[in-house]
């Protein structure tokens, strides 16, 4: 197969994030040559160290990356497979190359875990110019196209957490103090925190302070930029500030984390393959419809209510003292191990199924077999 993604950055990272993993796991694992379309290529360089945001056209890790235009390069016209990421909609001139292709079009819609989303997985439009769009929703259910996942994730997870002196090393690696490993090694409840400006951070700052156990916040630059001065209290946590990394080693410094506060989707996901107890912040929409699309995630997550607590109040700008009284409950040791436990059991069952790039190459090569 040969396919065009074609991705506009609305959420700084998240939606390069999911396309970069989707186009890599299509082009390595399952041999399709796959062309990147981006149009905010300083984002994606923020992500992954070696994309040069200057240039149009590049290769790398055996995918060809495109600056996305409004006029094209007309020689790169549409091949077997279109995806367009979360209704970006190809550039006109793309459209026309379409019209003479007929490719399998995929809207690759956002991720829910809504009951309504098994009932649309899959479904086609018909376009009046003779184009014929799917819509192709990612999800938690047999019935979605489920979510991405590496081949050998687990094992290399595991390994991993097994392994403090590895840790050590790699947070090193990332400009972590010695006086911050040491209290990593004396017990201190490591946490990464990954929010958008609007989250609680003075109830989660007011909280940890409380709590007998000291806490180490590892948090990117730039994220929750009055995140140092909350913490400033008597029995406040140590902040860790880290540079963005890329994806494998985003993927690390979750595996590090005893607990993940993380936004969107991409970070979210990622959360909930390290198999520990995440918070979820979800992205923002008008009228409050993204608490409806949290709650049916929630109804479907095996945390004990302490922890759904803590996220709807997560979710809630200015909830800072309900976020402290709802995170001191969900860290009392008995809530604390029934989350750690629902965060494993999680894991088990999402990887049990096939992941989403496996799904979506099935489900392009039926379309292709009916073209």
């Amino acid at each position: 197969m040969q396919a065009d993604i074609f991705c506009r950055v609305v959420d700084n990272y998240g939606d390069i994030g999911v396309c970069w993993r989707l186009a890599r796991r299509l082009a390595h694992g399952h041999g399709w040559e796959v062309r990147l379309w981006v149009d905010d290529l300083a984002s994606f360089a923020r992500i992954q160290p070696g994309i040069d945001a200057g240039l149009a056209r590049q290769a790398f890790n055996g995918v060809d990356i495109v600056r996305w235009s409004d006029a094209p390069d007309p020689a790169l016209g549409a091949r077997d497979v279109v995806i367009e990421a979360f209704a970006c909609d190809p550039p006109e001139p793309f459209l026309d190359s379409m019209r003479q292709r007929h490719p399998a079009w995929i809207n690759l819609e956002y991720l829910s875990a809504e009951a309504w989303v098994e009932s649309c997985h899959g479904l086609p439009s018909q376009r009046p110019d003779g184009l014929v769009k799917h819509f192709y929703f990612p999800g938690f259910t047999p019935a979605t196209g489920g979510l991405l996942r590496e081949p050998g994730l687990s094992a290399e997870r595991d390994a991993f957490q097994a392994d403090t002196a590895a840790q050590d090393t790699f947070l090193r690696g990332l400009g972590v103090a010695e006086a911050h490993l040491s209290l990593r090694h004396n017990g201190a409840r490591t946490m990464s925190l990954f929010c958008y400006p609007d989250a609680p951070v003075d109830g989660l700052a007011r909280a940890l302070a409380a709590d007998p156990r000291p806490a180490l916040l590892l948090a990117p630059e730039g994220v929750a930029p009055g995140l140092e001065a909350a913490c400033t209290m008597p029995g406040g946590p140590a902040v860790a500030r880290l540079p963005f990394v890329a994806q494998p080693d985003f993927d690390r410094v979750l595996w590090c984390a005893d607990l993940n506060f993380v936004r969107g989707e991409d970070s979210f996901v990622r959360a909930a393959w390290a198999a520990r107890p995440l918070v979820w912040q979800i992205y923002p929409q008008d009228e409050n419809i993204h608490l409806e699309k949290l709650d049916a995630w929630l109804a479907r997550y095996p945390a004990p209510e302490t922890a759904t607590a803590l996220m709807r109040a997560w979710n809630q700008p200015g909830a800072g003292a309900a976020t402290a009284a709802a995170l001191a409950a969900a860290l009392a040791p008995p809530a604390w191990q029934a989350w750690a436990r629902a965060a494993r059991d999680w894991d088990a069952a999402q990887a049990a199924r096939p992941d989403l790039a496996e799904n979506l190459a099935g489900f392009c090569a039926e379309l292709a077999k009916k073209r």
